[in-house]
């Protein structure tokens, strides 16, 4: 196969978008291309990135945190629709409905629904959270909290925004919440439920989280965003302020791997590897959708929407996209996994190009296997 023009697309990109770039592309359970390009320290065009970098995947984290929770509603009496309720009980009771505050402007809030009124969260379920249909905001300061613990408070307790299936609002909290409750349900912290029900039956080495102050100064990990609020550039510590806040290990980010085993986790949606067929076929069916937005089970399904990220894949298209310039797509149709990491947020959250970077190299890449 010729790949030569996402080598071109790649190579424009990198200064222009993104300091650095990872893609493997996976098609009938073999790797068929791959490749990382740009810089590590882009400042001074020194430390290569190479197939071993290690890239914050921000929500990409949160089909692995599905991923594992899937796995105990195969095992145990649990169920999608068991209320969130039932294993955490301090997340219960009527709450209001409110804006919440903006996490790209702080300072302000966002206001979802004109409804007024009281949502009782004893009868929100766990395909509410992983449907982004729960009623949650999208985002709420946990940030500001004084330490993990009273960030989890905060979650436990928080308001609604609309009322739950009224529409879809891709919600961070609710994966925190499943986070939470993942741990409760196993008694490991998150991490290790992860690490024992997602990254070693996969056989995945170097993904993994990475809690506060883990990584030594020089390891191969690409640096994102330099953080205004701590003061100082992140390398090898979770670029989302909540998830730092909850210690580096949230459901909703703070896992870092590389393009290779981000496909190989990929590939195990085709596979059966770790979740049964029947699991998947739920996973990945059309559970909710709102406008152009259509949701599976934890998974952003295909958009009819031109720009975006999964436009140029087929219909039975499923992934998931991440803030720092991460994504995972897998195309049954042409049982292909397509996983291509950045970190274009290094230059900070506006006038990014990652989008449009996106859309290019997929059509590039679908352009190139319809074409054999």
């Amino acid at each position: 196969m010729n790949f030569s023009l996402v080598d071109s697309l790649l190579s424009q990109a990198i200064g222009a978008v993104t300091p650095a770039a990872q893609l493997v592309v996976r098609q009938h359970g073999e790797q068929i291309y791959a490749v990382a390009v740009g810089w590590l320290a882009p400042e001074t065009q020194t430390r290569p990135a190479d197939d071993k970098t290690l890239f914050d995947l921000a929500s990409v984290t949160k089909l692995y945190a599905t991923a594992a929770f899937m796995t105990l509603v195969e095992q145990t009496n649990l169920s999608l629709d068991t209320p969130v309720s039932a294993v955490l009980p301090e997340f219960s009771g009527l709450r209001p409905i409110q804006p919440y505050e903006n996490p790209l402007d702080w300072g302000k809030t966002v206001s979802v629904s004109q409804q007024t009124g009281q949502v009782d969260a004893g009868k929100i379920t766990f395909r509410n959270l992983l449907t982004h249909t729960s009623g949650l905001p999208a985002w709420r300061p946990f940030k500001d909290q004084p330490d993990a613990e009273s960030a989890y408070q905060m979650a436990f307790g928080t308001f609604f925004s609309y009322l739950p299936g009224e529409r879809i609002v891709y919600s961070d909290v609710g994966l925190i919440l499943l986070g939470a409750a993942l741990a409760r349900l196993t008694g490991l912290t998150l991490d290790e439920t992860i690490n024992q029900r997602v990254v070693i039956p996969l056989g995945l080495e170097s993904t993994r989280y990475r809690p506060i102050a883990s990584s030594p100064k020089n390891e191969n990990i690409a640096p994102t965003e330099f953080c205004r609020w701590r003061g100082r550039r992140m390398v090898g510590e979770v670029h989302d302020e909540n998830a730092w806040r909850l210690g580096g290990v949230s459901g909703h980010a703070g896992m870092f791997s590389n393009a290779a085993e981000v496909a190989l986790f990929g590939q195990s949606f085709l596979t059966a590897a770790l979740l049964t067929p029947a699991t998947l076929a739920e996973m990945t069916r059309l559970q909710a959708e709102f406008g152009a937005v259509r949701r599976g089970i934890g998974f952003a399904l295909w958009s009819a929407d031109p720009e975006a990220s999964s436009n140029p894949f087929s219909p039975l298209t499923f992934g998931h996209t991440g803030f720092t310039g991460t994504c995972l797509w897998v195309d049954p149709q042409r049982d292909l996994v397509v996983a291509l990491l950045t970190n274009d947020v290094y230059s900070g959250r506006e006038g990014r190009g990652i989008a449009e970077m996106r859309v290019q190299i997929h059509r590039a890449i679908v352009a190139i296997v319809d074409a054999l």
